[in-house]
């Protein structure tokens, strides 16, 4: 077994007091905050800060380790994902990375299976690296914020130069060696404004998964970053896509945002901590070992301890964590208690909910009033499609479906008079209700 091997070869944490029956997620930063670009919004960069001016940012081999052994052993299995962030990971160089396929190699019992998945800026995704990872089976995650003029916006290099063809190269070479990376899109104070060119983009770029992540920051003073995205722009913005993703996309290409909310719809918990009751199962390990509630709230106040001296699963088990992630759920205040919408939004993440309700409560997250709109203009639709699904309706015929009915529904509006019900179904005249805004 795995862990009578660390125990007689005195390598790892200690061995956990309790057994982890749950799996949960560690975002390990083998180079810790360190990265060769400087976009403007990243909120790892001021990391450095927690560190000695003469820290040398890489993860000692004593400290992978560590982490390698203890988090097989730890683990429910039999897979066990890791996932390897920063900064940017690939500064590490592909010896690291050669090291971590080893020690799994080592620690990982019979039967059990390690997966590995980078995500990166993929501005250093050379031929070398991309044979690496097709070699060993890595799955990468790739972030770009939509088309050139969109994307160099925010993220920009340590000169302060575009990244965006660097990127494209990147992208072309990880499907030349065939990896299909994963896109992760910000949503910011850009790109936010323009939902049907950054879409198209994907869509032209044939990208299969994408995942829309809207950027908050807030400064010392307390302010919000002009980088950030505005609330109702992000939520026009994924209300745009959804509309035409459901109406052209099903099948075509997977939106990690709209997938989960069906999740919610069919009565499913989410998978993504922002959208689920509580938190606190994705911990944040940085380079020298050091374990934190969340990468989030990577900060004093969130360290819980080392993992070459504390077991992972006593860490993710502590009171100290479960109290963080019940707290998403029991710091919830009035006005989300009674949101029509709870069971999608659960109040967003943590770290956005700095501003006050209508009625001057604490604790409102700052994107709600986009989160409102975007669930709630979803909710009904994905009702709708989980019952063509049900069905065992191909997203082909649910699309024709969809078309099917909406010209059914516009046929209503142009052949309804005056003084007939309102085809919206409010029982009135149609004269007194919707007539004003449909009118021919």
């Amino acid at each position: 077994m795995v862990r009578s091997r660390m125990k007689r070869e005195g390598y790892g944490a200690q061995t956990a007091t309790m057994p982890v029956t749950t799996p949960f997620v560690v975002m390990a930063k083998p180079i810790g905050p360190i990265c060769n670009l400087r976009c403007d919004y990243c909120y790892y960069l001021q990391k450095k800060s927690l560190f000695p001016s003469t820290e040398h940012f890489r993860m000692r081999p004593e400290v992978l380790e560590a982490y390698v052994s203890s988090f097989i052993a730890e683990s429910p299995g039999p897979m066990v994902h890791f996932v390897w962030h920063g900064g940017e990971p690939t500064l590490a160089g592909t010896d690291f990375f050669k090291k971590v396929l080893e020690l799994q190699a080592r620690y990982t019992p019979e039967g059990w299976q390690c997966l590995n998945n980078l995500q990166t800026n993929g501005t250093r995704l050379d031929p070398g690296w991309c044979s690496f990872l097709a070699e060993n089976n890595f799955t990468v995650g790739l972030s770009i914020d939509g088309p050139e003029h969109l994307h160099d916006a925010y993220r920009i290099d340590r000169k302060g130069d575009a990244t965006h063809s660097k990127v494209m190269q990147g992208l072309r070479r990880l499907r030349a060696h065939g990896i299909e990376p994963d896109i992760l899109c910000t949503l910011n104070a850009a790109n936010s404004k323009f939902p049907a060119e950054v879409y198209h983009f994907f869509l032209d770029q044939k990208v299969r998964w994408l995942q829309f992540l809207p950027v908050v920051t807030r400064l010392a003073d307390g302010t919000v970053a002009p980088w950030s995205v505005k609330s109702q722009e992000m939520g026009t913005f994924l209300n745009t896509v959804f509309d035409e993703w459901i109406r052209h996309d099903l099948g075509r290409i997977g939106i990690q945002n709209f997938l989960e909310c069906m999740l919610v719809a069919g009565g499913k918990p989410a998978n993504i901590c922002i959208m689920s009751e509580t938190c606190g199962r994705v911990l944040a390990v940085e380079h020298d070992g050091g374990t934190y509630s969340c990468d989030h709230f990577v900060n004093p106040g969130n360290y819980l301890g080392n993992l070459t001296t504390d077991s992972l699963a006593d860490l993710i088990e502590s009171p100290v964590q479960r109290a963080f992630g019940k707290a998403k759920k029991e710091s919830l205040p009035g006005y989300c208690k009674e949101c029509p919408v709870l069971s999608f939004c659960n109040g967003g993440c943590p770290k956005d909910r700095f501003i006050k309700t209508p009625d001057g409560e604490d604790g409102l997250n700052y994107l709600c009033e986009g989160y409102r709109s975007y669930y709630s203009h979803l909710q009904p639709e994905l009702e709708g499609i989980l019952g063509f699904y049900k069905k065992g309706m191909s997203p082909q015929a649910i699309m024709a479906e969809i078309e099917k009915s909406e010209i059914s529904a516009r046929a209503k509006w142009k052949t309804a008079s005056r003084n007939d019900t309102c085809p919206c179904g409010s029982g009135k005249k149609y004269k007194h209700c919707c007539f004003a805004s449909h009118r021919r």
